[in-house]
């Protein structure tokens, strides 16, 4: 499975006051490679530290491993503040589109039961990293930075434990 922590280096991506998108989902990024403790997960990171990856090379790598999923990481943002919940997006433009939205048809029932934010379902948008995998991939926005509830959980080390532990055993079920 390759994690791909999204934005990074001078791409912030969302911001509210100091907070950065960039820094938030890095941080879920470490916590899913520090939580898992099965040895038949094979995790890969499109980045592990403060770097600007582009957006080819993302995907150039992706499909030099091909990974039996890929997790793009993110933190929505919303000009109306009371935006929340998380969503998952698939391209349907990519080859993968019927496995990557099947795949995210049942993680977002997982995050339904295990994340206490609002359930905004599987979406679909021609995103670079998901339309040019090759494989089954999913875009995880896993709530509003611009929400002070989405907010305040995802920075949260409670949060941001169960935001990775419900990644890990979603993705041990694939086995």
């Amino acid at each position: 499975v390759v994690v791909d922590a999204g934005h990074g280096g001078h791409d912030f991506g969302g911001k509210h006051d100091d907070l950065l998108e960039k820094d938030m989902v890095n941080a879920i990024s470490k916590k899913i490679k520090t939580l898992n403790s099965d040895k038949n997960i094979k995790l890969l990171f499109t980045r592990d530290d403060d770097k600007f990856v582009e957006l080819a090379e993302r995907t150039n790598y992706i499909n030099s491993v091909k990974p039996d999923l890929v997790l793009s990481l993110h933190v929505n943002n919303n000009k109306n503040i009371t935006t929340s919940g998380f969503e998952i997006f698939v391209s349907d433009k990519s080859v993968a589109y019927e496995k990557s939205n099947e795949l995210a048809q049942k993680l977002v029932l997982d995050f339904e039961k295990n994340i206490p934010l609002k359930n905004r379902g599987v979406k679909t948008a021609p995103f670079f990293v998901l339309s040019k995998s090759e494989v089954p991939a999913l875009t995880l926005e896993m709530g509003f930075i611009s929400n002070q509830n989405d907010r305040n959980y995802i920075t949260s080390e409670e949060g941001q434990n169960q935001i990775a532990q419900t990644i890990l055993n979603f993705v041990s079920g694939l086995k």
